[in-house]
């Protein structure tokens, strides 16, 4: 099973999503959300043409690659930013600067948001109920 690579990226007007190991994957919207909902309905389209690219004939696991601001962003129903500084230890004024776009993470500040995502998401899936 390969691995499909989606990145999400915010634009100057839109949202866009690419699979940077397969061409002519491609999707956008007006929200993180819609773009990535636009490139999997892309890839389904994409799987009953003849023109179906290799990597999507098999089952592939899609891996879903975010800038910051796109990521804040979309998460923000999820995540308040009280939590996101609680989980990550910056603060949230910084937070919103990177999740409006005036400011760009350092690649330090961009490794503790994708650490702190990843130790939840570790927290969680060992949850038991």
């Amino acid at each position: 099973m390969g691995v499909l690579k989606i990145i999400i990226e915010k634009s100057s007007d839109h949202f866009s999503a690419y699979a940077e190991n397969c061409h002519g994957v491609y999707g956008a919207g007006n929200t993180a959300e819609l773009a990535k909902n636009n490139i999997l309905e892309a890839i389904e389209m994409l799987k009953i043409t003849d023109n179906c690219p290799t990597l999507l004939k098999s089952p592939a696991q899609i891996l879903f690659q975010y800038d910051t601001e796109s990521f804040l962003k979309y998460y923000s129903k999820v995540f308040s930013m009280p939590a996101l500084e609680k989980l990550t230890g910056i603060n949230q004024k910084q937070l919103h600067h990177y999740s409006s776009g005036s400011k760009k993470p350092r690649e330090a500040q961009r490794k503790k948001i994708e650490s702190a995502m990843h130790q939840l998401g570790k927290e969680l899936l060992a949850l038991k109920f």
